[in-house]
């Protein structure tokens, strides 16, 4: 994957579950749609009310593509309605990051001293 779409949330802090449940259901859609889902992301310590969203694609004009899909499934349109209904999300920002290559993915080494 050579372009990622790096998406930050505002959230409401009160309603954390409320956004998984929003995350998880996309964790079904995305990759039907032909995006990479790299993961969604909740905040844990430190700062309670961002969360970021990561989707990977070949190329810009295959996120254009997966965008369209977006906008006509019904599954999707259903889970872009319940986060609004709900105010779940107060900001979102995208961001679209290059992949820097023989810096992703990399494991780390097992048995050597840090």
């Amino acid at each position: 994957m050579r372009i990622t779409c790096f998406i930050r949330y505002q959230i409401d802090p009160f309603q954390r579950e409320e956004f998984r449940k929003y995350a998880e259901n996309w964790g079904r859609i995305i990759p039907r749609l032909g995006g990479h889902l790299v993961g969604y992301f909740l905040p844990e310590e430190g700062t309670n009310d961002v969360a970021w969203g990561l989707v990977a694609f070949e190329s810009l004009s295959d996120y254009e593509r997966y965008r369209a899909r977006l906008k006509t499934d019904p599954e999707s349109r259903a889970n872009f309605q319940m986060a609004q209904s709900k105010r779940i999300i107060l900001r979102e920002e995208r961001t679209f990051v290059e992949t820097v290559d023989g810096t992703f993915g990399i494991a780390p080494i097992r048995g050597e001293e840090t």
